[in-house]
């Protein structure tokens, strides 16, 4: 087995946001030895095959990117270059009207291929609607949780400390959700913006700049309150108890054939090379 498949097996899987999911047991391969996908115990869950492409390896974990993010992201960049192109076509025929008879045959190119991406923005909006509603269900029973606890707590059947343990717990979960129910709906708004109607075009390396800029931390989200902040896909970072760095810490690793240099770029900035996740 080579050193790139070693590099899964016996590490932990966590999500975007931190929260625990299992433990990689094995690797599935294909018959020519490409990686299929990556097993992962669940616990009481079971086992679960995770996309080899929604993986990447940090340090001693292995981090699960959501297949909601990867396609809106790529939906993102697709269908802002449709738009520019096609507003770059009528400022070439505005400027030269000799050029028009050529122009509209691209147009029509580019006006068929912004027709395709509207359906795929259809998909990508049910599924994030979907995962809303998932988050909502999971913020529920976090809460019920907690509740629950602060009821066993005044009728002395838990102890202070004890209370203090799940209040502790339960509060992480509920800035997991909250971090990503906060990017799902920055994601909604920023494909709604994306219309030919209100102009909203901006360059790749805006959009890809934007990505990296935005802060996601709870200290971040804070210091924006009060704030008009623009909308944009807003990287999360792992949120743990504990996050200590480490100057040797292993360049992220990601294994995705189908997102080009750009995406791959962006999902290094999921986590700061110099960051440590803590148990």
């Amino acid at each position: 087995m080579s050193e790139l498949k070693l590099e899964f097996v016996g590490k932990q899987v966590k999500d975007m946001y931190g929260t625990f999911i299992g433990k990689v047991i094995g690797i599935v391969t294909d018959i020519d030895g490409s990686i299929e996908s990556v097993g992962v115990d669940c616990g009481s869950a079971g086992l679960k095959h995770l996309a080899y492409e929604q993986l990447l390896v940090q340090g001693d974990y292995v981090i699960y990117i959501p297949r909601w993010r990867l396609d809106a992201q790529k939906l993102l960049r697709q269908k802002n270059l449709t738009l520019m192109r096609i507003k770059a076509l009528k400022d070439i025929v505005a400027e030269n009207d000799s050029m028009k008879d050529d122009a509209e045959l691209i147009y029509i190119k580019y006006e068929k291929r912004l027709n395709d991406l509207e359906k795929d923005e259809k998909y990508v909006h049910e599924k994030l609607h979907e995962r809303l509603n998932e988050l909502d269900k999971e913020s529920k029973d976090v809460k019920a949780v907690l509740f629950d606890a602060k009821l066993q707590h005044r009728s002395n059947e838990i102890t202070e400390d004890m209370y203090q343990q799940i209040s502790i717990h339960t509060n992480e979960l509920m800035e997991h959700i909250n971090l990503e129910k906060s990017e799902i709906n920055n994601v909604k708004t920023r494909l709604t913006q994306q219309t030919l109607e209100n102009n909203a075009i901006s360059t790749v390396s805006d959009v890809e700049s934007t990505v990296r800029e935005m802060p996601a931390t709870e200290t971040a989200l804070q210091q924006q309150q009060g704030s008009v902040s623009r909308q944009s896909i807003t990287p999360p970072q792992i949120v743990g108890k504990n996050v200590t760095s480490s100057a040797e810490e292993k360049p992220v690793e990601t294994h995705a054939d189908d997102v080009d240099d750009k995406e791959t770029s962006w999902l290094n900035q999921v986590i700061p090379n110099n960051s440590e996740i803590s148990t």
